[in-house]
């Protein structure tokens, strides 16, 4: 994970997500009636991106989870251990429960009271990681402090279960300060990462800056085992773009797959 190239897939799309990705695969909303329904179809079409020979760890280092896609099975393992011991991708897993109304420009996680035991239950998986969103709308310090505390509170609940936590504050692609929130969030991760003890580790999930490589201290930060970039609403070529001069972010991005 620290230094193979590649790209993190991201295949956790939601409850909330999920119609909208299987409309994209070509399915209509008429093709399930039930949300179990949906849900065996959005594994259906995760077991066929994931089987297919391109699907390795040649390319992939890693595929971000749905909690419903780790329950089940792909040809007759459970998905984490076909990911690794088929594939070898390594296995995250979308922790968070959604996000809460916008407050000082940002939107914080949903409360996870149950997180302990999806963690304990990741583990016995043999999930490596976990995966959590929280979005920056304006250019707001003390919201943006907020969410980097959020996230670095929970981080450290995930590493104290065995886990490596991927931290995404993701900033807005529409926000009207973009460069703004990016800098006042990069200064934010700097000092929340020097605040981590030697043993702990994180990974980061973050929007492409307006200014090219302005995560590069946080890329060569002894408590960051990668940073990796979503690609929030660029079209793929302009996520491209942007991507090829961030010296040495890696990609995860959803519209790719």
């Amino acid at each position: 994970m620290q230094t193979q190239d590649g790209f993190i897939a991201a295949l956790d799309q939601s409850g909330g997500s999920t119609p909208k990705a299987l409309q994209q695969y070509g399915l209509a909303a008429s093709a399930w009636s039930n949300e179990e329904e949906m849900y065996a179809l959005v594994h259906q079409m995760r077991t066929r991106i994931i089987t297919t020979p391109a699907f390795n760890g040649d390319r992939i280092l890693a595929a971000i989870l749905f909690e419903n896609t780790m329950d089940r099975d792909i040809q007759g393992l459970p998905t984490a251990d076909y990911l690794w011991n088929v594939k070898r991708v390594v296995p995250i897993l979308k922790v968070d429960k959604g996000l809460a109304d916008e407050q000082d420009g940002v939107q914080l996680m949903k409360a996870m009271p149950a997180l302990d035991a999806l963690l304990a239950k990741a583990r016995s998986k043999r999930i490596f990681g976990t995966k959590m969103r929280s979005v920056i709308k304006q250019a707001h310090a003390e919201g943006i402090a907020g969410i980097v505390k959020q996230q670095f509170e929970v981080g450290r609940q995930i590493i104290a279960a065995g886990l490596v936590p991927i931290i995404e504050p993701e900033v807005d692609i529409k926000c009207p300060d973009k460069a703004g929130a990016e800098k006042l969030l990069e200064a934010s991760l700097v000092a929340a990462l020097n605040g981590l003890a030697p043993e702990q580790t994180v990974m980061l999930k973050l929007t492409l800056p307006e200014q090219d490589n302005l995560y590069a201290a946080c890329i060569a930060h002894p408590r960051v085992l990668r940073v990796v970039a979503l690609s929030g609403g660029y079209s793929r070529e302009e996520a491209n773009r942007r991507l090829a001069r961030q010296r040495g972010m890696i990609a995860s991005f959803s519209r790719a797959l």
